[in-house]
């Protein structure tokens, strides 16, 4: 499934990889831009820093971008997935597509207002929903067991202290 390039059209405007090249590069420099510039105190028993990890996921975008910039220059295509059990002619379901965005637009709207246990309670039954389980009892209970494990792991195992909302004080 190749397709034929004008020679008018150039060597590079056939290679659409070289685009996903340049959005990592972007990437990569924004978050070594941004890791470059975060004020962060450090002390005597933290020598690594606030900033390692953000320096080391941009230097990681950048050799990726490099790595397959050089690869597409140098005659490296990307294939599409021939994968058994996957229709690449069958449209997009719009059906599940629509409503898991919604389910997600949802989340970062009421996630302040509710809190981390109620929205994400929402956003985890209405994923499950959207792709089609119908057990709603079941869904609902591993939704607020799922929401409940995912706040106190962030609180008591990381120290991110997620928002609370409604349930401020109940928590």
């Amino acid at each position: 499934m190749s397709q034929a390039v004008s020679p008018s059209r150039g060597r590079l405007a056939a290679r659409p990889e070289l685009g996903v090249a340049l959005l990592l590069g972007v990437v990569g420099l924004v978050v070594l831009v941004d890791a470059l510039r975060m004020d962060a105190p450090t002390t005597e028993s933290d020598r690594v820093g606030p900033q390692a990890f953000p320096l080391a996921v941009a230097v990681l975008l950048l050799v990726c971008a490099v790595a397959l910039a050089l690869d597409v220059l140098r005659g490296g295509r990307g294939v599409a997935e021939e994968g058994e059990d996957v229709d690449l002619t069958a449209p997009t379901e719009w059906r599940v597509v629509l409503p898991l965005l919604g389910v997600f637009v949802a989340n970062v709207l009421l996630i302040d207002v509710l809190g981390w246990v109620v929205s994400g309670a929402m956003l985890f039954f209405g994923c499950a929903w959207s792709l089609g389980s119908r057990h709603y009892v079941r869904d609902a209970l591993i939704s607020v067991a799922l929401s409940l494990v995912t706040f106190y792991g962030f609180y008591l195992g990381l120290g991110i202290h997620l928002p609370a909302g409604v349930l401020e004080g109940v928590l």
